[in-house]
C-alpha cells in the first residue's frame, strides 16, 4: 500500500469518519471545525492525489463530486502498523508492546483489555 502524506491522511480521516464518503463541502466544513484553513486548490490537489494513489474514487452527484474511500481505515492502520513495527522494531511486536507499557503509553484499562483479548484468542475466540 502506498504511503500518504500527513495532509492526505487528514482528508482520509474526515472521509472515514463520515462513513467512507464525503462531498467537498462536507470536507471543507470538517476542516474548518478543526481550525484548518486550506485553500480550495490545496484541498482539490490532495483529493486528486488520493484518487491517483487508489485511496479514493469520485462519483458525480449533479455538479458535485462525492469522494468515496476505496481503502478502509482499518486496512490503512494495519499496513502502517506493520511499517512502524518493521522500521522501528525489526518486526518484533514484543518490543513495541514493551515500549508502550514501559513508557506509560497504555492506560491500565488498555492493558487489561489487551490481556482479556489475548486470553480470548487462546481459547479459540
Amino acid at each position: 500500500m502506498q504511503q500518504i502524506s500527513d495532509y492526505e491522511l487528514e482528508l482520509m480521516k474526515i472521509i472515514w469518519a463520515n462513513g467512507g464518503t464525503a462531498l467537498y463541502a462536507e470536507i471543507v466544513k470538517a476542516l474548518e471545525e478543526k481550525g484548518t484553513s486550506w485553500t480550495k486548490n490545496t484541498i482539490i490537489t490532495l483529493l486528486s492525489r488520493l484518487t491517483n494513489k487508489g485511496f479514493l474514487r469520485t462519483q458525480k452527484t449533479g455538479f458535485r463530486n462525492n469522494y468515496i474511500s476505496i481503502i478502509p481505515e482499518t486496512n490503512y492502520q494495519e499496513a502502517q502498523t506493520k511499517v512502524l513495527l518493521n522500521k522501528l522494531y525489526e518486526g518484533n511486536a514484543k518490543g513495541l508492546v514493551a515500549t508502550l507499557i514501559q513508557k506509560d503509553l497504555l492506560s491500565p484499562e488498555d492493558y487489561e483489555d489487551l490481556k482479556t483479548h489475548w486470553k480470548g484468542r487462546g481459547n479459540g475466540k
